[in-house]
């Protein structure tokens, strides 16, 4: 217990400094989204547990006491709620992006964390509590989500080799050390189904160098896998010898009533602990087989998916074969089909060609017969018009003198119309100059009568 207290004494001095004044922490990236994976964070706050459970957790040590009851692994996902099997690429497990389930407490709750916004001094709290090791673990991914990438390796690096044992999967089977999960969040960006944020190159660089620089300190570790098996070896000998009392292990105890009855049993105790060992041996040894056999059956799926595949290639090339020889086939039937009917087009046009000629020299023919009527006729015509002239000439001379015999007359009555038209003009001048004549001689004859009465007028005046 000693030991204990004065390991968690020196984690706790080493404090990170860089970058650091005060007891408020730093947020690194998106400060609303926590650097979460987007589906994850969509199921987190769509859930009933965080929008009803923990909604009512007001305070620091209330969230705290809910980690200790709740939860127990560090996956994203609750066991056998998302079906990722045979997805691969973008929609594979590993992405996070495919088809979502239900979202795990763990994930919840740190999540919630971040609602309430860590101090440095809580920070420490978590990755130093005593109760469960979940609470430290919390505490090392919430680091990882929200503190920047150059302050990790300074947070991290006096639990590289923290010997605190968890199983972080969900439904069990995969117990790891807080050392070994702190070195997979530093080197590697996958977690279960989802992704760490990414940390820069140059950043990255450095903290692979100083990690393989830092051996991991397995001695401890090996003794203790030495002595229990020394121990196993002297009961099956059945010497008398009494074996040493064995070193204190590893997991720490939440009380103290633990080391109490180790005290009062002593060697059953003992016992006890070699049985124990001897059963995460065959764990780890079963865990070795299963991974080897899920190598091999990796392997095999992978021989399988080839198989299929060159299958498929096989089968493609000959459908795409088959697909050639068809065309090749109907071109050809469509060249002899061609040739075909450019034959019957030939011959068609040959025979419209013969049809045509016919036509045309039935059209000669009987344009040439017309031609030759028409001759005929015209020579006919001219025939009758010889025989026809002689007549026409008399008649012709017979109108000529009947018009000549009439223009003479005509002639001669004109002549007499003049005749008669100058007499009467002259007569008319002969009347006109009469009565001239007559009308002057009334003047005179009146001019006389009134001199003669305006003499008489004057004469009887006087």
């Amino acid at each position: 217990m000693a030991n204990v207290g004065n390991q968690l004494a020196t984690q706790a001095v080493t404090k990170p400094i860089s970058g650091k004044h005060g007891n408020v922490l730093p947020l690194w990236g998106n400060e609303k989204t926590m650097n979460l994976n987007p589906m994850i964070l969509t199921n987190v706050l769509s859930s009933p547990y965080f929008k009803v459970q923990l909604y009512e957790l007001k305070t620091y040590h209330e969230v705290v006491d809910e980690i200790y009851f709740k939860v127990t692994h560090v996956e994203p996902w609750e066991k056998g709620s998302r079906k990722t099997a045979g997805q691969t690429g973008m929609c594979g497990g590993v992405r996070g992006v495919g088809t979502g389930g239900i979202v795990s407490t763990a994930f919840c709750l740190l999540y919630k964390l971040f609602t309430l916004k860590l101090t440095r001094k809580q920070l420490m709290g978590l990755i130093t509590h005593t109760d469960s090791p979940y609470i430290r673990a919390l505490g090392f991914m919430y680091i990882r989500y929200t503190q920047p990438p150059t302050d990790l390796l300074d947070w991290y690096d006096g639990f590289l080799d923290d010997e605190e044992e968890l199983d972080v999967k969900a439904g069990g089977g995969c117990v790891m050390t807080i050392g070994e999960m702190l070195r997979s969040f530093l080197t590697k960006l996958e977690w279960f189904s989802t992704l760490f944020p990414r940390i820069p190159v140059p950043v990255q660089k450095m903290i692979d160098v100083q990690m393989k620089a830092r051996p991991r300190k397995v001695a401890q570790k090996e003794t203790q896998e030495e002595e229990a098996a020394g121990q196993v070896e002297r009961r099956r000998s059945r010497t008398p010898r009494r074996t040493p009392s064995p070193r204190r292990s590893p997991k720490r105890s939440r009380s103290r009533s633990h080391h109490r009855e180790r005290d009062r049993h002593g060697p059953s105790f003992d016992r006890e602990l070699e049985r124990e060992r001897d059963r995460q041996r065959k764990e780890r040894d079963g865990r070795d087989r299963d991974r080897e056999r899920g190598d091999r059956g990796d392997r095999e799926r992978r021989r399988s998916r080839s198989t299929d595949r060159n299958q498929d290639r096989r089968e493609r090339k000959r459908s795409r074969s088959s697909s050639r020889e068809r065309r090749n086939e109907r071109r050809e039937k469509e060249r002899d089909g061609g040739d075909e009917r450019s034959r019957r087009k030939d011959r068609d046009h040959h025979k419209e060609r013969g049809t045509e000629r016919e036509k045309s020299r039935d059209k000669k023919s009987r344009a040439e017969t017309d031609d030759r009527r028409h001759k005929d006729d015209r020579d006919r015509h001219r025939d009758d018009r010889k025989t026809k002239r002689p007549s026409r000439s008399r008649s012709r001379d017979r109108k000529h003198r009947s018009g000549g015999e009439e223009k003479s007359r005509k002639r001669e009555r004109s002549h007499s119309r003049e005749r008669e038209r100058e007499r009467d003009g002259e007569q008319r001048s002969h009347k006109r100059s009469r009565s001239k004549d007559r009308s002057h001689h009334q003047r005179e004859s009146s001019n006389d009568h009134n001199k003669h009465s305006e003499r008489r007028r004057s004469q009887s005046t006087e």
